[in-house]
């Protein structure tokens, strides 16, 4: 089992391990104050972001698994080796300029020491197959030039390889770094204060109050919170281990399966990784990589992202009417409105941040501007409680707001000055330490919730390096075009395939890197268009986190559910078996992904399309509609569903004709076995 950045964090505030608690605030710290004032330039923040990272990790996470107190002496020492590593970078960052290409001694000691203490790393916190597999890159660009024939390269240096992946920006210190290193730790850090101030327990409310007490409501809790907390949170696996504490006993106490209720939450959490703004961390990536602005890449997210919550809330709806499943009582639920009044000021950020992406701001600057709201929101929440009168809240909340709108004359200082008044105010009385002990431990766990996103971004240059210096990537992608000319819907399943593969033990967002290296230009040469290539190995990526035999998600859902962690994957890919469809749509009909020339009605008409497959699909795979469905009907179900998906000429009319009459046939006799169910 892969270790989680959450487990170590809460060990990291206790007696010696004090040095992790206050590393971690460190690194956060360092992340703020580049962010918002850039004092340093790109390369330095990216390899300091770096050496924070392995810091971190090797203060956290012992040589053979087990808790933060079992790393030795001699691995601490490492681990402030590697932040003075990333500090060499800084210190000489002139001279590594001029002599871009040409290492020295230090510079070649420096960077094969940072590629292994970087390979280690990852293996620590997620296991052999990420390392094994950038391992495998790396000795293709070293010894590729003895393969024979066509797999052969012309043959590298060892100092050209170093030179490659641990300098310069082609390597560990690459995109996926730079992204992170501005991104990416910004929104895990704004998602980490909204969890500490109670976001977990607003979103569980709401979704109880708005589903709870339908069919099979406890399990549709399940789909709405972990939509909800895709918003916020990038990890899917990390959503299964915070929601799914609540919504599997939840869904075993009505009725469900175990297999059933841990499938659920694995399903329902990766898919928030589909889910608009932060998708993973991988929207900021692909928007990098690909130089489309990153809101583009959100407006491409959002029908798929539906999509796929609907699959899942449907299947849920149809299981429950199979096996009979009630909702919890409505006198049981919470009003989610009265959730929202009491915690309203914790949706003010994330509307905001909303608001800002689709405004056409930049990440970083949405980002930041995001968690200093987050802070400020937080911070004011907590001295108005302390204010007595309905008047007088109002007065300091005017206050604030105009204090705070000096950010468009003075920029960020501005509200890091209320910040900074707002803590002081706080400092005075026990409740207002209290929010201030949460905001520092909001700092520690950000950083920590960093680490497995950062460290793989980090080691996936691995492979970005050796890819642009050896060309395997264009080969790959020859292989794939040249199939693909005979076949597109051939290349497509072999890239699907690729993904899913690679997805068995690696995370979404290097599962990303290397599947849009290799294959997604190969699907740009044949015609796909450029965002969506890139959305379908982004997607399969995700769905490889629930594929068995490894299956992350679903192994993660297993010791809460009590159940095989096999089981659950066989399961979740059944509830998710439409949503294996949909990238392959969006490829026959891109305006499924808001790209083409065909304007908004065809966008309209293929989305209603996907809904009706998707729904045809799930009556098939469960077997049940309004009753029981036979066997005639859910071939037929399944055939109507699989002819909308084709997208060849009079495909769509048989099969909306088909569609018609299974469904016809069905509500006949569903009436004529129980008129009550008409």
């Amino acid at each position: 089992m892969t270790q989680t950045a959450s487990s170590p964090a809460a060990e990291a505030g206790h007696g010696m391990l004090r040095v992790v608690f206050y590393t971690a605030i460190l690194f956060s710290v360092f992340q703020i104050i580049t962010a918002a004032f850039s004092p340093v330039s790109s390369s330095v923040v990216r390899s300091m972001h770096v050496g924070f990272l392995l810091l971190l990790t090797f203060l956290i996470y012992p040589l053979r698994g087990g808790s933060a107190a079992g790393t030795s002496i001699l691995t601490k020492l490492v681990g402030f080796s590697a932040l003075a590593l990333g500090a060499y970078h800084w210190v000489f960052e002139a001279e590594l300029v001029q002599r871009a290409g040409e290492l020295t001694n230090a510079d070649m000691f420096v960077g094969v020491v940072t590629l292994v203490l970087v390979f280690e790393a990852a293996r620590r916190i997620m296991g052999f197959a990420l390392p094994l597999i950038c391992l495998g890159f790396l000795s293709y660009a070293l010894f590729g030039e003895y393969l024979p024939g066509v797999f052969a390269h012309r043959g590298y240096g060892l100092d050209q390889v170093v030179g490659q992946l641990a300098f310069g920006t082609e390597g560990i210190f690459g995109t996926p770094t730079y992204v992170s290193s501005s991104y990416i730790f910004l929104f895990i850090l704004f998602g980490a204060f909204l969890e500490q101030a109670g976001m977990i327990h607003l979103f569980n409310d709401f979704a109880l109050g708005t589903v709870g007490h339908t069919k099979g409501g406890p399990a549709k809790v399940s789909v709405v919170s972990s939509g909800l907390m895709g918003t916020i949170n990038g990890s899917g696996v990390a959503n299964v281990v915070t929601t799914g504490q609540f919504t599997i006993p939840l869904m075993k106490k009505f009725g469900y399966r175990a297999d059933f209720a841990g499938a659920v939450e694995a399903t329902s959490s990766m898919g928030g990784q589909l889910m608009p703004p932060v998708m993973g961390a991988v929207a900021f990536i692909m928007a990098e990589t690909i130089n489309v602005p990153y809101i583009e890449i959100c407006k491409a997210a959002s029908i798929p992202a539906v999509l796929y919550f609907f699959t899942v809330f449907w299947m849920v709806h149809l299981e429950a009417g199979r096996a009979g499943l009630k909702g919890l009582a409505k006198e049981d639920c919470p009003d989610p409105w009265v959730a929202i009044r009491k915690r309203w000021y914790l949706l003010a950020p994330l509307i905001s941040l909303v608001y800002l992406l689709f405004a056409g701001f930049t990440p970083l600057f949405s980002g930041m501007v995001g968690l200093a709201l987050t802070v400020v929101l937080i911070f004011g929440a907590s001295y108005s409680g302390r204010l007595n009168g309905l008047s007088l809240r109002l007065v300091f909340w005017i206050a604030l707001g105009l204090a705070c709108s000096a950010f468009a004359s003075v920029g960020i200082v501005a509200v890091m000055g209320v910040i900074a008044v707002l803590a002081v105010l706080l400092a005075g009385y026990k409740d207002g330490r209290t929010t201030l002990k949460v905001a520092v431990q909001s700092l520690a766990d950000g950083a920590m919730h960093a680490l497995p996103v950062g460290v793989a971004c980090a080691l996936v240059g691995v492979i970005i390096g050796s890819l642009t210096l050896t060309g395997a990537a264009t080969a790959f992608a020859g292989y794939i075009i040249q199939l693909g000319a005979h076949s597109l819907l051939l290349s497509l399943v072999l890239t699907m395939l690729t993904c899913l593969v690679l997805g068995m033990g690696i995370p979404t967002i290097p599962n990303y890197i290397i599947t849009s290296s290799i294959a997604a230009p190969a699907l740009l040469e044949l015609g796909v268009p450029l965002v969506v290539s890139h959305m379908f190995v982004f997607y399969f990526g995700i769905l490889a986190d629930l594929t068995p035999p490894v299956a992350l998600a679903a192994f993660a859902a297993a010791p809460i559910a009590k159940e095989s962690g096999l089981k659950i994957g066989v399961r979740a890919v059944q509830i998710a078996v439409a949503g294996f469809v949909v990238p392959y749509m969006a490829v026959f009909a891109p305006e499924l992904m808001l790209q083409g020339d065909k304007g908004f009605d065809a966008t309209i008409y293929v989305f209603f399309k996907a809904l009706l497959a998707v729904t045809l699909w799930g009556v098939a795979v469960v077997g049940f509609f309004r009753t029981p469905m036979n066997l005639i009907e859910r071939v037929l179900a399944f055939v109507a569903a699989s002819l909308l998906v084709v997208a060849l000429p009079i495909t769509d009319e048989l099969g909306f004709a088909l569609a018609s009459v299974v469904f016809g046939w069905h509500l006949w006799r569903a009436r004529r076995l129980s008129p009550l169910t008409a």
